[in-house]
């Protein structure tokens, strides 16, 4: 399973950006093609706050065309929404600590504590995931 992190979405619907092209080929291959992709609720969260906050820097979305993206990946047959499981905590705990996240980097402990419940593959251009044990991870855009 590919999971996905904000920023591939953030880039993928940014014209602006540098990763534009490279992430929108990347999303368009992900969601259409056979391979099932998990979004965390933490990523779709996210791409809602980020993609609509005219205060910062990059193109930026309506929120109408911010929720017609998310209800357009509902609708891919290879598309799920993930949540945490009964396993989630001990997994995120493990994160924290052997990770050594605090602050903002919690919100990656969290992305790679829901990739590994799931056995995932977290897709993501934030290289800060390399210091989570055990979680699989891939640039998809180099």
């Amino acid at each position: 399973m590919i999971v996905v992190d904000a920023n591939l979405l953030l880039y993928a619907y940014d014209p602006g950006s540098p990763h534009h092209k490279a992430a929108r080929k990347w999303a368009e291959g992900a969601f259409s093609g056979g391979e099932l992709v998990g979004i965390p609720w933490q990523t779709v969260g996210a791409f809602l706050r980020i993609a609509t906050n005219s205060k910062l820097p990059g193109q930026r979305v309506t929120l109408d065309l911010a929720i017609e993206a998310v209800d357009m990946w509902s609708e891919q047959p290879n598309v799920r929404f993930l949540t945490p499981g009964e396993g989630y905590w001990a997994v995120l705990r493990r994160m924290m600590i052997e990770g050594q996240a605090r602050g903002p980097l919690l919100t990656d402990a969290q992305l790679a504590a829901i990739t590994i419940e799931y056995g995932g593959v977290l897709h993501t251009t934030d290289r800060d995931f390399s210091r989570f044990p055990g979680l699989r991870w891939t640039n998809p855009l180099v």
